[in-house]
């Protein structure tokens, strides 16, 4: 029931608002995953961003999609929680660990190994508008407990602008994305990592060439 509901708002009310505000510009849709289980690793400036990714996402993969989000924002209140997971499907990411023995990993490899769609930000939160951060290590290490898993870069522009961090007004900008081929671990954490580095680096030049 909850995933059927879910469906219903993504598709329904997510999707069409936000083609109407920010429009569905993307170079390499075809790249992006129809089914799981699959990890779409994409930069992070906007709390628009989740949102958009949905847009772009295939209405096949609706039911499938699982993004990584910070516990301490989307699960702050019990009824924050419960829209959260209820209405985006978000798995909540303890940026604090409990514990020393605490495994970040563990809500995004459980979804993976149910055949979904993690979506990831491997900066970890979300940077200054419209810059790319430090691509952090998560991604490939979670790629490591799946190597055949693949995971696919996602680089957004201009969400940064319509919605940057601190703000709660939202400006409509015409949003763009670019779309790399999907890649599977390539053996190594670092060297994984910094492909991931150079890709999203590869897709920021690349999204301004993008059709509005």
């Amino acid at each position: 029931m909850q995933r059927l509901i879910r469906i219903i708002f993504l598709a329904c009310c997510v999707r069409p608002l936000m083609s109407l505000l920010l429009g569905r510009c993307i170079k390499g849709r075809e790249h992006l995953p129809v089914s799981g289980p699959a990890i779409i690793a994409a930069n992070h400036n906007s709390h628009l961003d989740i949102l958009y990714l949905i847009t772009l996402m295939p209405l096949k993969a609706l039911a499938l999609l699982r993004p990584v989000a910070a516990a301490d924002y989307f699960c702050s209140t019990p009824i924050t929680s419960w829209l959260s997971r209820t209405f985006l499907g978000i798995i909540p990411l303890e940026r604090k660990r409990s514990s020393f023995h605490a495994d970040p990993l563990t809500g995004p490899a459980a979804a993976l190994e149910q055949g979904e769609i993690v979506i990831i930000f491997p900066e970890g939160s979300r940077g200054k508008p419209e810059e790319l951060g430090q691509i952090k290590p998560g991604v490939a290490h979670l790629a490591k407990r799946f190597p055949a898993v693949p995971v696919v870069p996602v680089f957004m522009r201009n969400l940064g602008k319509s919605l940057p961090r601190g703000s709660f007004v939202l400006v409509p900008f015409c949003g763009k994305a670019a779309v790399a081929e999907p890649r599977c671990f390539s053996g190594d954490t670092k060297l994984f990592t910094a492909e991931l580095a150079a890709t999203m680096q590869q897709l920021e030049d690349q999204v301004d060439s993008v059709s509005s």
